[in-house]
C-alpha cells in the first residue's frame, strides 16, 4: 500500500482557493502509483510540550472537506484524519453522521489529544468504539507511535487494543529511526501471535527534509531523528538527496526482517512544508520507496 499525506489549505482560504489546491496536489500525484491520499486535521498541539514551535499555528479548512475533494480529483481514496479533542458523544456522533452524509468519509483515523493528563467527556477508545460500530461503515484507524514503545509503556499493547475496539489499520509517526519501528513490529507480531489475532495493517510515513527550521519541525512533533542522522543529512551537499536515502536505507532495514512476512505493512510519503524544493523532494522519495516495496515483494 502506498500513499501520500498532506494538509488542508489555511482556514478561511474560499472555495475556488481549495479547490485550486486540490487541483494543483491531484496533478503532482497523478503520475505516482499512489493507492490514496492521507489528509491531516492539523492541531495546535502546543500543550503537548513546553518547547516554542518552530512554525506558528494556523487552522485549516475542514480535512473532510479537502479530503473529498482529493479524493474525487485523484479517483483514490482518501483517509481523513480526526483529533476527537474536547468533543462529547453527542458532538461526536453529529461529527460522523456529517463525516458520512456531506462528505463521504470512508476512511477515518481517529487520533487523541495533544495534551495528556487531561480527563475528557470522550475518551479515545470509546471514539474509536463508536466509528466503528457506526451504521455509515466507516473503516477505522490509527496512530502508532514507536518512540513510545517501552518497558514502562507497551505501544505493541495499544495496537492490540485498539485493534480490538475497532481499528483496522494503523498509519505511523514518521520514521527517522528504524530501531524503534523494528522492535514495535518485532513485538507487535509476537503479541498478535499470542492472542491468537491477525495483526492490523501497519503504514510507516516517510518524509524529506532539507532544511534545519523543518527538521526542527519534525523534533517538535516528537520524530525522533538521531543526532547522527541529523548531523549527516544537514552536513550533506545535497540535504534533500541524502534524506531520501536516509528514508530508503530505513525502509529496507525495517522490511528485512521476519514479521514482515505477518503484518501487512505499507508505506505513506508525507510532505509537512511549504518550501517548493521540499514538497518536489516527497515525490522523489515516493518514488524511491515506492522501489524499495518492489525489491522486496
Amino acid at each position: 500500500m502506498l500513499l501520500y499525506g498532506t494538509t488542508p489549505p489555511r482556514a478561511g482560504s474560499d472555495a475556488k482557493a481549495v479547490d485550486t489546491a486540490a487541483a494543483k496536489l491531484a496533478a503532482r500525484l497523478a503520475r505516482l502509483p499512489i493507492d490514496g491520499v492521507v489528509v491531516y486535521d492539523i492541531q495546535d498541539e502546543s500543550g503537548r510540550t513546553d518547547q516554542p514551535r518552530p512554525f506558528a499555528f494556523s487552522g485549516t479548512v475542514d480535512p473532510r472537506r479537502y479530503a473529498s475533494l482529493l479524493a474525487a480529483r485523484t479517483g483514490r481514496p482518501a483517509i481523513t484524519y480526526k483529533c476527537v479533542g474536547d468533543l462529547d458523544e453527542a458532538a461526536w456522533q453529529r461529527w460522523l453522521a456529517e463525516a458520512a452524509r456531506d462528505h463521504g468519509v470512508q476512511f477515518l483515523s481517529i487520533v487523541g489529544r495533544p495534551t495528556s493528563g487531561v480527563r475528557y467527556a470522550l475518551t479515545l477508545s470509546k471514539a474509536i468504539r463508536l466509528a466503528a460500530a457506526h451504521p455509515a461503515g466507516f473503516i477505522v484507524g490509527g496512530v502508532a507511535i514507536a518512540e513510545r514503545h517501552s518497558a514502562q509503556r507497551s505501544e505493541s499493547a495499544r495496537l492490540l487494543a485498539k485493534g480490538i475496539e475497532g481499528c483496522g489499520y494503523f498509519i505511523s509517526q514518521t520514521v527517522y529511526h528504524a530501531d524503534a519501528s523494528e522492535r514495535l513490529l518485532a513485538d507487535y507480531a509476537r503479541d498478535c501471535r499470542g492472542a491468537g489475532v491477525a495483526p492490523r495493517r501497519i503504514v510507516l510515513t516517510f518524509s524529506p527534509v532539507g532544511r534545519e527550521k523543518t527538521m526542527a519541525f519534525l523534533n517538535w512533533l516528537g520524530v525522533r531523528i538521531p543526532p547522527d542522522t541529523a548531523r549527516a543529512i544537514l552536513g550533506a551537499a545535497n540535504p534533500l538527496a541524502k534524506s531520501i536515502e536516509i528514508c530508503r536505507d530505513n525502509l529496507r532495514r525495517i522490511l528485512d526482517h521476519p514479521y514482515a512476512r505477518e503484518i501487512p505493512l505499507g508505506v505513506n510519503v508525507e510532505s509537512v512544508s511549504i518550501i517548493k524544493d521540499e514538497i518536489d523532494a516527497s515525490v522523489d522519495l515516493f518514488h524511491a520507496l515506492a522501489e524499495v516495496l518492489l525489491e522486496k515483494r
